[in-house]
């Protein structure tokens, strides 16, 4: 008998509703029931117990992440999270300038911690992070695997690479795809979309219409979907969460409202998601 087809969850973040709407912005609880009511299958945030009571009644799936500046820090937030019942945890690791050592000794100690409490953790290649650029993440996970045996767990968000080497959009899947193992391991994407420049780009134009720019990312979508659907024989779901904010400098104040954006860009990744599938 073949293999199931994958499931995409695909979560929405809270970030994308921060001051939304301007003046008079939702609570948490009706930020949910927008989620909800737009299509999406789960929430991207830290959990607290009122997140968990609130999207455990509206049906929603829970992806969690945390920034882990120590050792001690992930450990505490990444139990917290799996008492309250998540499963799959981003971290954010260390800091840009910690060196390769300590940057492999936390990780290897945070992912046997998860697998003790039977939670899937990913570390994710972030800017101020110590995977911030393609060499500290190579390097990671070639040092990861030589301690461990295993694969490094990675929750992919290619527009800090992208910005880092200023890849234009001909080269994203030769330069962004270029961890394939890793890539097919996973099972979680952060879908920021992105271009040589800005680690978030307009998606449409005010008008309903896609951006070139988000055309060419979206492509790259395609392409990441593709590569992660090769290498798939026992993963049930790929989980991801379209990546815009509000906050820290992602945002410009120029661009449209990171909600409306978010529920565009669900439609583009499913999109996407439909045109890998192996019958497509």
């Amino acid at each position: 008998m073949p293999a199931a087809s994958p499931r995409l969850v695909v979560c929405a973040a809270t970030w994308s509703l921060a001051g939304h709407p301007r003046g008079r912005p939702w609570s948490l609880e009706r930020q949910l029931h927008e989620m909800r009511a737009a299509g999406f299958d789960g929430v991207c945030a830290y959990v607290t117990p009122e997140l968990r009571a609130e999207a455990d009644r509206l049906g929603l799936a829970l992806m969690s992440g945390f920034d882990a500046p120590t050792i001690a820090t992930g450990l505490e937030r990444l139990r917290g999270q799996a008492d309250l019942g998540v499963r799959f945890i981003n971290i954010q690791l260390l800091d840009h300038d910690t060196p390769l050592a300590p940057t492999t000794k936390a990780a290897v100690r945070l992912a046997r911690e998860a697998e003790r409490l039977g939670v899937a953790v990913h570390f994710e290649t972030h800017r101020d992070t110590a995977t911030e650029t393609p060499e500290k993440f190579t390097a990671l996970a070639r040092a990861f695997r030589r301690a461990t045996g295993q694969l490094l767990p990675v929750t992919w968000d290619h527009s800090h690479f992208a910005v880092s080497k200023h890849v234009q959009a001909p080269d994203y899947a030769a330069r962004l795809l270029a961890w394939p193992e890793l890539i097919q391991a996973s099972r979680m994407f952060h879908l920021r979309p992105f271009n040589s420049q800005h680690c978030q780009i307009p998606v449409t134009d005010g008008r309903g219409r896609l951006t070139p720019e988000a055309g060419d990312y979206f492509g790259f979508v395609r392409q990441l979907f593709a590569c992660w659907r090769t290498g798939q024989t026992d993963h049930g779901e790929l989980w991801v969460c379209p990546e815009l904010g509000m906050s820290h400098g992602y945002h410009l104040s120029t661009d449209q409202p990171a909600w409306p954006e978010a529920i565009r860009a669900r439609r583009e990744i499913l999109a996407a998601w439909r045109a890998t599938a192996p019958s497509a």
